[in-house]
């Protein structure tokens, strides 16, 4: 095996900040920032929106992210009123 090719294959934490869930693996990931695991050593640490422990498919809860408020800009941008539903038609014949 060339060694020259290889990227850097390095140990790595894992953190869900929403889960407040983190975990140490391998990976060529890199980050800037750093963090002192159980084992006393420093490494580097790359937060992550959602995890195994987030995650709706594997906890079996659902969860709504909603950063922008998903209804409120929905009604800025088309209109919240009833002005639509005032017709009371589907425009058929």
């Amino acid at each position: 095996m060339q060694q020259d090719k290889q990227p850097d294959y390095h140990p790595v934490v894992f953190r869900d900040r929403a889960a407040g869930y983190a975990f140490l693996t391998r990976s060529t990931a890199t980050s800037d920032r750093t963090i002192e695991w159980d084992d006393g050593e420093t490494y580097p640490v790359v937060d992550v929106e959602i995890s195994s422990e987030s995650h709706p498919f594997y906890t079996g809860k659902a969860r709504t992210v909603d950063t922008e408020g998903r209804i409120a800009q929905f009604e800025r941008r088309y209109g919240g009123g009833e002005a639509g539903q005032a017709s009371g038609g589907s425009g058929g014949a």
